[in-house]
């Protein structure tokens, strides 16, 4: 059952979620740089004296740390999207993004200030992870509301397009970077280049994010509790923790597949280039199929997708990742298969992510209640993944940090029965 829609408020609405879903991208961009370039840095901006397993734990526990300015940075741009408008919250975070990329390229090396290049990095970091903490509620809301009745799972799904799409472009230029410049060049200040790339870009999506159109009616700005997390935790607590139900499970997967995997790719011996090949090649794979996913959770409702998702990566996480790739590890093409049929599985949950979570909460606390218990479960979840996953093997026991995956999925399965049976988001617009 469709709405009839003119062919202006088509095209209006589309621009609309073009325009969010470009600073997206860029801000997701920005943000994965540091993921994608911490081999490169992370000998210029640590102690010497550390051996390189140290030096790793702690660029990869920064890279944990900016998922806990998340639930702050939610809060506070969740509080400017509901109280003065989803657009004036989009534009804030993208320029954040933009200054801190651009510090980021121009970090001092521990060479030259000492114990200040490490605390330095976390500050920066942490300034990234306050912008894209911002990012998350405002976009699902924004894409949420302009999505055209009967087709928001596809429209929705543009967010992870964006999202990977970002993730790519940063595996991407990687490929690039490492065709034009040698491993040492890179090592030696070729780091910072991809920084500064990503400072240019978001000031160019400041300039698309500038015409949007509002979204957030004035009744709803203007109630008394619009914005605040007294209203949301008062009211609408029991979402608030389902969600952080699903995002836990959600956000752990995702990072375990789309970052740590290259980690684990390279500890099987397999070289760097290959990896990056593999990840560049999946990422592009799992960008593309987001609308579809996306368009099949209009056909099957969320509660089937979520279902889906939960009981699939379930079943078939432990067997891939720790039995398949290690055995298949010397052939790239069977390791990027394996990678991206987990993606496919993945894609259940964040072809619709944002959507299931804008469509749980009323106008005037969305953003802050998408973006909030986002936050809080991808920063306990989501964001430690690198970092526990290596502690884990630290240990020797890399193989049980999967276990610990298939526990959150397992609670995120028993989370999703709570979603309606019958799809109402599917028959009526709001």
């Amino acid at each position: 059952m469709s709405q009839a829609y003119s062919k202006e408020e088509k095209r209006s609405r589309i621009r609309g979620i073009v325009g969010a879903a470009s600073g997206n991208l860029v801000e997701w961009f920005d943000f994965y740089i540091y993921a994608v370039f911490a081999t490169y840095f992370t000998k210029a901006l640590t102690a010497p004296h550390m051996d390189s397993t140290t030096q790793a734990i702690y660029v990869w526990g920064v890279f944990a740390a900016s998922f806990f300015m998340r639930p702050i940075g939610s809060w506070l741009f969740g509080r400017i999207a509901d109280k003065h408008g989803r657009k004036k919250s989009m534009v804030i975070s993208i320029v954040l993004m933009a200054i801190s990329s651009f510090l980021f390229a121009a970090l001092p090396t521990y060479e030259q200030v000492g114990m200040a290049a490490p605390f330095l990095l976390l500050v920066v970091r942490l300034l990234q992870g306050l912008s894209v903490g911002g990012e998350y509620g405002a976009v699902a809301t924004y894409m949420s509301e302009l999505g055209l009745k009967g087709q928001r799972g596809f429209f929705a799904s543009f967010q992870y397009v964006t999202l990977s799409g970002g993730q790519l472009l940063a595996s991407l230029l990687g490929v690039i970077l490492l065709g034009f410049l040698s491993e040492q060049q890179l090592l030696d200040g070729g780091w910072r280049i991809p920084f500064v790339i990503g400072g240019i870009a978001a000031i160019i999506s400041l300039l698309a994010r500038s015409r949007l159109e509002e979204t957030l009616s004035h009744e709803d700005s203007d109630k008394e509790e619009s914005g605040t997390l007294k209203e949301l935790f008062k009211n609408h607590w029991k979402t608030f923790f389902l969600v952080v139900g699903y995002t836990a499970a959600g956000s752990l997967t995702f990072y375990v597949i789309t970052v740590y995997s290259k980690t684990y790719l390279t500890n099987l011996g397999i070289d760097g280039k290959t990896v990056g090949f593999i990840m560049t090649a999946s990422l592009f794979v799992y960008m593309l199929a987001q609308p579809v996913f996306g368009a099949l959770s209009d056909r099957i409702g969320r509660r089937a997708a979520m279902l889906l998702y939960s009981g699939l990566m379930l079943i078939f996480i432990y067997p891939v990742m720790v039995i398949a790739m290690p055995h298949f590890s010397h052939s790239p093409f069977i390791v990027a298969l394996l990678l991206i049929f987990l993606m496919m599985i993945l894609s259940l949950y964040t072809s619709i992510s944002g959507l299931v979570k804008a469509e749980m909460f009323p106008p005037h606390v969305r953003a802050l209640g998408v973006g909030f218990s986002y936050a809080v479960g991808n920063a306990i979840f989501g964001g430690s993944a690198p970092s526990v996953a290596l502690q884990f093997k630290a240990a020797g026991i890399e193989n049980t940090f999967f276990i610990y995956v298939i526990v959150m999925l397992a609670i995120c399965f028993l989370c999703s029965f709570k979603l309606p049976k019958e799809p109402e988001y599917l028959q009526h617009d709001h």
